[in-house]
This record gives structure tokens, sequence and C-alpha cells, in this order.
């Protein structure tokens, strides 16, 4: 197994290593993108990391990039193909494997007028590459034709010359929910290099990556009315690659996406989500529930659900067996991400992998080679490869060799029974040196969604900071409760219309049981979370005062206002059974941390992106207000120019720095900051 295979990779006596720092963290490449040459004798891959920026003030400001690198099927050296001062992504082999093609913005000019991502190609043993599209407002996503001569790719709306104009004098007052720039679907031929738009005529934005039919002639996509992220009012569309012929083939109440062609072309695999309920401007409110594998027959046109009972999960990015008879795809499943396949015929599905953390598939020509990524509790993602069963497959690259020199605590699958006897798991990352004789301050980490979970992953990384904690001396733990995925959909659903009910007794129950175990102090507990766990995080000192210290990140305090101000109220209104009204108001407001903020004790750091789009900046704002009102100890930080996640060098360095002074300080009881050196 992978995990096996890195683990014995990093071998080295525990005692010769050190602790984690925020350096650490922050050092840590990122491998992605794994591309498999078409027949099988190398890999593809991006390798994301800090680095100095380009321009001024260039010793002063970080950029993360991402290159593109080659490694042969049976390992050894990596070679580094791409070295542009704005990075690379997207990398694909022509189908014949002569070159190699790949998104980059390459240019002069910063903001508004900073160069947008383009497809260029090289030849794939390396080379100068040449630009090969020029549309305004770049590359989205991409696929080469099955016969090589030309390249399918989405691309935004460029602006009107007259509004163009406007924006750059800054005369650009702008419609909520309105002046939509669509995108549209191009193909552009390799020689000569020639563009035209396929879509012209579809009144809809295209979305994900289209798929080609096996002769070259057709291409289906997904696409939707509006580019509103709440608008999942999304049909699959076939269209000529001459431009005519354009037909919407499924179109039902699901949002449907991600259509995948057949290698013999008979077939179109898709994903449908379920359909939610129309409200007055036509949108829908969303459904919780599993995704389900749809079959589209080209000839009868018609489409078959291919969902199961003995499935209960939702089926990742589609990939079709070489022979056209299986489909296979990574699903979550409890604390793994697991390779399935679909078998056309006996219309059965199948585990093929079992406790491993898998992405980014692909397939050599003759299908008897896989590529794709993997992490372990104990190893950073790496390249892996196999045969096409997945089975012996092994790591053939070390993108990250510095950790071997580090000290990492040790991870365990954790289940517990919740106050209503449902068991939930979780992960339990003990504190490094570990003595079962010893207590140890708790960390209690929240997931986001809620509709996610939890894997057994590498937790040297950006974010909560697992094993910096560990390496403190802290025991951590990463509960997924109801309203998590990879558990079935019953229990996906377990939270409507319940926030803060059954998934907050679930995580208490969760501490209970470390605490039982012996391993957690019970006076020294401490908990954060972002997104959905901001939520829960704010809920929860709202209902107790256990923990010593908490970290609210984008997190929502007041349901109400949340709803009418995200950009996905079909989403918290899909738990929540409709829009504010009459009817789910009290509701709403019940859960709502805010509602009882007179009852918190425990000092609470809140941390918020200023540009957050999802979770409104009012959310942290009405807590803040409500709590200093009221003599509570609190702090709001805002990142400037961040949406929902941060994704700034500093800002992320700062997160991990704030959150640990404020926990440590308040949870280890003597009021005193714990600093870490910072650059």
């Amino acid at each position: 197994m992978a995990a096996v295979a890195v683990a014995c990779a990093l071998s080295a006596r525990a005692a010769d290593r050190r602790p984690v720092t925020f350096d650490d963290i922050m050092a840590v490449r990122t491998v992605g993108s794994a591309e498999i040459a078409p027949d099988g004798s190398a890999v593809l891959y991006t390798v994301r990391q800090w680095e100095p920026a380009a321009s001024p003030p260039a010793e002063k400001r970080m950029e993360a990039r991402s290159h593109i690198y080659r490694v042969s099927a049976a390992g050894g050296a990596a070679r580094q193909l791409t070295f542009g001062d704005r990075g690379e992504t997207s990398p694909r082999w022509s189908p014949n494997g002569r070159l190699i093609a790949f998104t980059a913005a390459r240019g002069s000019g910063e903001g508004d007028d900073a160069p947008r991502p383009q497809i260029w190609v090289m030849p794939a043993d390396g080379g100068e590459p040449w630009q090969l599209t020029s549309v305004k407002e770049g590359v989205s996503s991409y696929e080469w034709a099955p016969d090589g001569k030309s390249i399918a790719f989405t691309s935004r709306e460029a602006l009107s010359k007259d509004d163009d104009e406007k924006r750059k004098r800054r005369d650009d007052a702008r419609v909520f929910e309105g002046d939509f720039r669509l995108t549209q679907l191009w193909i552009v031929d390799v020689e000569p290099r020639k563009e035209r738009r396929l879509t012209g005529g579809c009144n809809c934005t295209v979305r994900g990556t289209p798929s080609w039919s096996p002769d070259a002639a057709t291409i289906v996509f997904a696409a939707a009315p509006t580019p509103m992220v709440r608008d999942d009012r999304e049909d699959i569309y076939t269209v000529s690659a001459d431009g005519g012929g354009l037909e919407k083939i499924a179109a039902t109440a699901a949002p449907e996406s991600s259509p995948r062609w057949s290698p013999d072309g008979k077939t179109i695999a898709y994903i449908a989500d379920p359909a939610g309920l129309s409200i007055g401007d036509g949108i829908t409110v969303g459904t919780v529930g599993n995704s389900h594998l749809m079959l589209y027959d080209v000839a009868t046109k018609t489409s078959k659900d291919a969902a199961s009972p003995a499935f209960d999960a939702s089926p990742g990015a589609l990939i079709w067996g070489r022979d056209g008879k299986r489909i296979g795809f990574a699903a979550g499943v409890r604390v793994w991400r697991d390779m399935y396949a679909y078998d056309l015929e006996s219309g059965t599905y199948e585990r093929v992998t079992n406790g491993a953390n898998i992405s980014s598939i692909s397939l050599s020509r003759d299908g008897l080679r896989a590529a794709f990524i993997a992490d372990s509790a104990d190893a950073p993602a790496e390249v892996m490869i196999s045969d096409a069963p997945f089975q012996d497959f092994r790591r053939i690259t070390d993108t990250n060799p510095q950790v071997k020199d580090l000290a990492l605590g040790q991870t365990e699958v954790l289940t517990w029974k919740s106050a209503d006897g449902l068991e939930i798991e979780g992960l339990l990352l003990k504190p490094v040196g570990f003595d079962p004789a010893t207590k140890y301050p708790l960390m209690v980490v929240v997931h986001g969604g809620p509709t996610g979970a939890f894997t057994n992953s590498f937790r040297v990384a950006y974010g909560d900071g697992g094993q910096f904690w560990a390496g403190q001396g802290w025991a951590v733990l990463y509960p997924n409760p109801r309203g998590s995925t990879n558990y079935g959909e019953k229990f996906m659903r377990g939270n409507i219309p319940d926030w803060g009910g059954g998934d907050y007794r679930d995580i208490m129950s969760g501490v209970d049981a470390v605490i039982k175990r012996g391993v957690a102090d019970p006076e020294k507990l401490a908990v954060q979370g972002w997104s959905y766990g901001g939520y829960m995080t704010c809920w929860i000192v709202s209902q107790t005062g256990r923990f010593k210290a908490a970290m609210m990140g984008a997190g929502l305090s007041n349901l109400p206002s949340m709803y009418n101000t995200t950009d996905i109220p079909a989403y918290l209104g899909g738990f929540f059974r409709g829009y504010p009204s009459k009817g789910t108001l009290a509701l709403l407001n019940e859960r709502s941390g805010i509602t009882y903020v007179d009852r918190v004790t425990t000092p609470l750091l809140i941390l918020h992106g200023a540009n957050d789009e999802r979770v409104p900046i009012g959310q942290p704002m009405e807590f803040y207000r409500a709590l200093k009102d009221r003599g509570k100890t609190v702090e709001l930080v805002f990142y400037p120019r961040e949406g929902h996640g941060l994704q700034e060098y500093y800002h992320q360095r700062d997160r991990l720095q704030r959150q640990y002074e404020w926990i440590a300080k308040y949870t280890l009881g003597d009021g005193k900051a714990r600093k870490t050196t910072t650059p």
C-alpha cells in the first residue's frame, strides 16, 4: 500500500528528529496534477511552493508558484521543465506523447492589467515552449482532441472596448448579480494557430473541463444560465467541433456536471447532484445528498441512473477504462479516499483500494498503468504509479526529503458513541513522545462544510498546523460529526435541520472519550475551526465554558443575515429547508451563536478574510461587537485582499502564529503568550 511504502522511506529513528516549526509548514512543497504519458513511460506533475516575487518589492513579497516536472515511471531523478516567473499549471500530454501543453500567464503587468493564463506547447523531451492561445481573458480549462490536431478550451467573455475603457478610468459601477460575463467554449488548432468560438448561441456559461468524442467530431460540456456560484441549474450539452449542432442532452431539475465521453463513443458518463426546490428567482434551494453516476446512451438519447444502495458515497472525477467497460473514480470512505470502479455490464461498484488517500488519477493509453497522487499520516503527497487494478503501487517522487528530519506525532483512528448512541469517528493526533501516563492539553479542530470530512492525511500543513501542536506537547482531535461526508447519505443528512444539535453532541462526546482514555487534561481544552468549523466554534463557546480558548476562522454567527449576504444561500437553505421566512426564522435564530452571546466565557480569537463573499465580514463583526459590548475577551483580525481562505504567505504565517499564541496563552493557565521564532 502507498502508506506503507512511503512510511518505510521515512524510517529514521524518532530520537534523531526535531519538532515541526512554522518554517517547516510553509516550506512543504505541494505535489499535484499527475498526468501519465500515453505509453506509460513517464509522468508529468506540478510542484507548488513559495518563492520570492518576480516584481518589486521582490525582497519582501512571497508568491505561491507551481512549475511542471517530469519523472520516469521507473522512478529516479525528476526533471523540472518550466521556470516561468508566474508559474505554470495543468500539464497535459498530446495524444501521441510528442508534445506537452500547459497553462501559464507570461508577460508584464499587474492587477487588472496582469497577463492572463494561456495555453503553451513544448516538445515532450524539453525545449522552448510556444504560446498557442491569445484570448484576452485567458484559459480556464482545456483538453486535447483525440487526433492531437486541436485543443478545446474555455475562456470568459472579454469586456467590450467601451467597458474596458470605463474600467481603466474607474467608471465601473457593478449591478449586483447582474452584468454577467459568460464563459464560452473555444477550439484552437495546433497548426495553424487559429482560434474559434463554439458556444456563441448557447446563452450559457460553460463550467468544468470539456470532453471530446473519440472521433474528434463532437465535444460534450456542462453549462449553467449564469456564472453565479449559487446558480446550480447546470445541464449537459454537446456541440460539433465545427461549431454547429448545439444540443442539450441532459436537462433535469438536478444539477448535472463533469461529462466524460467513453472510448467507444457510445456513452457519456456524468454526475448528477440531488435536485433542489425552485424558489422565486428560478434558482433552487439545495438538497444535501449523494451525487449519482449517470450514463447517457448516445444512440437512444436516454440517461440511466447508475446509483446503487451498495455504493453509499459520491463519485469523484470520472475516468473511463480504456476498454470502455469500467469507470474509475476516487471517493471518500470514512477517513480515507479510495479508488472505486463501476462495471457497466454488471452495474456493480468495486472498492479497488483500501485505506489510501488518492487524487489526480490518470491512465496510460492501454490502461495497464496508472499514475496518481497519494499521501498518508506519516508522509506528504507524492506521485505514485501502479498497474491498472491499483495494486502494489509505489512512490516515484521525493519532493519533500526534509520531512525525514521532523518528529511527528502518531495518528490513531478513533471511534466513540455519541449521546444518542450513534457511532462517530475521528482522528487523534498524539503528542510527539506520547506517554500514556501523562495527560496533555487537547486541541479540537472542526472541519468545514459541514459536507466534508477529515482524512488520515499528512498534517505538516498550513491551516490548523496539527503536527506543530503535536511537537509542542498537545493532542489534537479531528472529529467527523454527523453531517460529514464519507459515512453514507443518511449520516451526511444527519444535521438537517439541526446545526448545533447532534453535531455539537458528537464533538463533545469525542472530547469526553479522549479524556476518559487519559490522554487529555480536562482543564486544558481548546477548539478551533474554519468556515462551518468556525460556525461550530462560535456555537461551542456559546453553549459551554469547558474550553479555555478558541479560534473562530471565517465563521458564521448569525444564520438569518448569513443567508441574505452569502454567495451560496442555496447551500445554507438546504440544511434549514428554505430561505428565512416566518416558518424558518425562529429555527435559524435558535441555531445562531450570537443568540447566546451572554453565555460566552471562552476567550475568542476571530480571523477572517476582508473580501470573503462566502461568509461575509458582517458575520465576525456582529459577534465581535456583541462580545465586546459585554466585556468579553475577544480579538478580531481581518486579512486584506483575502477571500474565504487565506492565500498570501504572510497571512498564512500570521494565522499559524497568532492562533498558537492566543490558544496557548489562555489554555495553559499562566496568562502568558507562547512565542515561536519568526523570521
